[in-house]
């Protein structure tokens, strides 16, 4: 005859706990906010540390350290034109300043604008995400600096 005995339910919790704490992280599938603050931060700096050039370079890297799942950088003047694009390269060099999104945002413009004010910021308006194809609400994360407009941002969701 079989017999069945119950394991304390303390056991089972303790090994459910432990099974858990051991399974491995699963990555995330998109960007979140402060994962795009600290990124256009660490941009800042190293653009501080290595200069404009070399920064707009690893930009445009699409396997650089400034992409990350539907996460990149941009560096726009103050004149609207585009400097770095980590997402699309034909953006480079154009003047994005009259650029509007489906709902007829001049959301370059607006962003040049509050850059002005010298302080980091968020912007809300809708972009086409690099991954999905579609036009989805973004916020962006931008932070000026003396030459540029540092930015990156999510895709909410």
């Amino acid at each position: 005859m079989l017999t069945y005995t119950r394991a304390p339910r303390g056991a089972i919790l303790a090994a459910l706990l432990a099974w858990t704490m051991a399974a491995p992280a699963i990555a995330q599938e998109f960007a979140t906010r402060p994962e795009a603050e600290a990124m256009v931060k660490k941009t800042v700096a190293y653009m501080k540390a290595h200069g404009k050039d070399k920064t707009y370079t690893e930009i445009n890297r699409k396997d650089g350290p400034f992409t990350e799942r539907d996460l990149y950088m941009v560096a726009y003047g103050y004149d609207g034109v585009v400097r770095a694009h980590g997402a699309n390269p034909k953006m480079l060099g154009k003047n994005l300043m009259e650029l509007k999104d489906i709902d007829g945002k001049a959301f370059v413009h607006e962003r040049v604008e509050m850059a002005k004010k010298n302080l980091p910021f968020w912007q809300e308006y809708k972009f086409t995400n690099p991954t999905s194809g579609k036009i989805e609400p973004k916020a962006m994360y931008c932070q000026p600096t003396e030459e540029v407009i540092i930015c990156g941002g999510v895709y909410l969701r």
